[in-house]
């Protein structure tokens, strides 16, 4: 039984994977690093520790890591503010689950880049507990962030669903032992390996009702 639903947000709230995307290679380009192809599917779900340590070490940024995500994170900002990328239907899906269970937020986004969406989309009051995964020892597909969110909730993670897009988001839900449900990433589509894992698959936003998490 369902008792609480957990929202991974990069993806499944917000169509951003390809701003970080866009953020990240330009900075790398800009410091004389060197960015490839597979960088942004790498860094997919690492924590903000994990992912400023890749650019460093892997794509030859000269700065230290928290220089670097303190920049990444300041581009968002100016991103963010100018224009939100809320998936269509993101508010009205979080306020049809919220009228049922408690919610938690598992992301990760840095966590001024998490209060600033929910401010901005006006989201924050329906997240009883929000977790970056900064916040846990390790980022997806580990389930730090997600057993953090149970946790907050005050719910088994057995007994919680969450909602994911990514290859690495799926498989880190998985691994917290929730209830997945599966709204695949069009832009960095999960791999068939992942989207196995997942106990519902669906389209959209708007089929995310709550007999479909139930």
């Amino acid at each position: 039984m369902i008792e609480a639903v957990v929202f991974d947000l990069d993806g499944v709230l917000l169509d951003s994977e390809q701003v970080w995307d866009e953020v990240r290679e330009e900075l790398v380009k800009e410091r004389g690093g060197r960015w490839h192809g597979q960088a942004q599917t790498e860094m997919m779900g690492m924590s903000s520790v994990e992912w400023s340590r890749y650019m460093h070490d892997e794509l030859d940024l000269p700065e230290p890591p928290e220089e670097i995500s303190a920049e990444v994170v300041r581009r968002l900002d100016d991103v963010y503010r100018t224009r939100l990328p809320l998936i269509d239907g993101a508010h009205e899906a979080v306020e049809r689950l919220a009228a049922r269970w408690p919610l938690g937020l598992a992301s990760s986004s840095n966590r001024e880049v998490i209060d600033l969406v929910l401010d901005l989309s006006g989201l924050a009051r329906f997240f009883r507990v929000t977790v970056s995964s900064e916040e846990v020892p390790r980022g997806k597909p580990a389930p730090d962030v997600y057993l953090e969110a149970a946790r907050g909730l005050g719910v088994p993670p057995e007994r919680c669903a969450a909602v994911e897009d990514s290859h690495n988001g799926i498989r880190s839900a998985k691994a917290a032992g929730m209830r997945v449900i599966a709204i695949p990433n069009q832009h960095y589509p999960p791999g068939e390996e992942a989207l196995a894992l997942a106990d519902v698959t669906l389209g959209s936003l708007a089929e995310l009702t709550p007999s479909t998490v139930a």
